[in-house]
């Protein structure tokens, strides 16, 4: 049983989508544009030379715009400290009961069974009460209500 190019083109499609689906390379499925591309070409009669130059051109030119996108999207988020990303320190939006201010918007606080020093950095005067951790500097907590 032979298989005709457009079938071999279709088999490779399949593999690059599958193989997506398992890593989560999304780059994958722009390589695969450039694969049903060919297997269209080759369907339409194109010589094997130029399926190949398609799905590499196709393939390629989705890659690189998906690669620009990207970027594009990543230029535009603000980037968040290691002190201040949740990502890093669990510790940034946890609650700490303050029960008083000293001046200057410091406190001492009982956090994880252990005292730590605390900052106020909000806009506000800062009140006794419930705070929520905003960022970690140091040892200090950086507090807003």
């Amino acid at each position: 049983m032979g298989f005709n190019a457009s079938t071999w083109w279709w088999i490779a499609t399949g593999i690059l989508v599958a193989t997506e689906l398992y890593t989560g390379t999304f780059y994958l499925l722009m390589l695969a544009i450039g694969t049903a591309c060919a297997a269209l070409s080759a369907h339409a009669g194109l010589a094997s030379v130029g399926q190949m130059l398609t799905a590499a051109l196709i393939g390629g030119l989705a890659v690189t715009l998906w690669h620009r996108r990207q970027l594009a999207l990543r230029s535009h988020e603000p980037q968040a400290t290691a002190s201040h990303n949740p990502d890093v320190l669990l510790d940034i939006g946890q609650q700490v009961q303050v029960d008083a201010w000293q001046p200057g918007g410091h406190a001492t606080v009982r956090y994880r069974g252990t005292n730590w020093q605390a900052r106020y950095t909000g806009s506000a005067t800062p009140q006794s009460g419930m705070h929520t951790i905003r960022g970690v500097d140091g040892s200090t907590l950086l507090l807003d209500a």
